[in-house]
């Protein structure tokens, strides 16, 4: 009887596990993060960022250095991305902001005839074309298309915020190719040391591109001439060297004013 008994046991228990419900495994999509940082930008310009290697890319950068051969021998430029901190290395003199005094150090008895306050950042912003048009206080409105050669390049036209930055009158055009959506042609405007905007516009080419960490960068650039707002011809051509990119901050120290510099005002 007892025997029977734990038999009809097991078949009950048998019988209640086969039915039970059977738990459904939940599967959870992965979440996905949009990175929302290029959305802040026009579509146009940011189509460019991407067509580059990408703003945020860039934006990790936080030390960018390159040297140009000049007639004197190479000025090599340092600059800390976030700080704009910069060291402009060269035979004949020195130049160093350390993100609030602005300096320059003679050589050997050479006399720095330059203009300090104007150079200050100038081949920096040139080479960092197009990212450094990503910068805050920058309004973005399209601008007629250049024609050059048959070729027809849309525009996309960079003003600033007033007081950002020491020329904000200055003015940029970045013409772009509409198939590769990479910037070919700067047109810029120089507004230093004047009073209100200039509706004289200088052209540089950009068509000589390199790749370095992901990002897509200037291995030269040429200046042209122009008449009525428009590249004529070919005028000289900048070449630029041993480029480096790096996550990693710069030496602060580097930027600071040596011994005999003297300070800018």
């Amino acid at each position: 009887m007892k025997k029977s008994i734990y038999l009809l046991l097991v078949a009950i228990l048998f019988v209640a596990c086969k039915n039970e419900p059977k738990q459904e495994s939940i599967v959870v999509d992965e979440v996905k993060t949009e990175d929302i940082t290029t959305s802040i930008y026009p579509e146009s310009i940011s189509k460019i960022f991407d067509a580059h290697g990408g703003i945020d890319n860039w934006n990790k950068m936080q030390t960018l250095a390159f040297t140009i051969e000049k007639p004197n021998g190479n000025e090599v430029t340092t600059t800390n991305l976030k700080t704009r901190a910069e060291l402009i290395d060269t035979p004949t003199y020195a130049m160093g902001f350390d993100g609030s005094e602005l300096w320059v150090n003679e050589k050997d008895g050479n006399e720095y005839k330059g203009n300090a306050k104007f150079y200050k950042g100038l081949m920096m912003y040139f080479y960092a074309m197009p990212f450094i048009v990503g910068d805050d206080g920058i309004i973005y409105e399209d601008a007629e298309p250049l024609v050059f050669e048959g070729k027809t390049y849309q525009g996309i036209l960079i003003s600033y915020d007033a007081g950002v930055g020491a020329s904000p009158d200055d003015q940029y055009i970045i013409y772009y190719d509409t198939e590769t959506r990479q910037m070919e042609w700067l047109g810029y405007t120089v507004t230093f040391g004047k009073n209100g905007k200039s509706k004289d516009f200088h052209f540089i080419r950009y068509n000589n591109w390199q790749t370095i960490k992901g990002l897509v960068l200037p291995k030269s650039m040429d200046w042209y001439t122009y008449e009525n707002n428009l590249p004529v011809d070919k005028r000289n051509t900048v070449e630029f060297t041993d480029v480096l990119l790096s996550e990693s901050e710069p030496d602060e120290r580097w930027f600071i004013m040596p011994e005999g510099g003297k300070a800018i005002e």
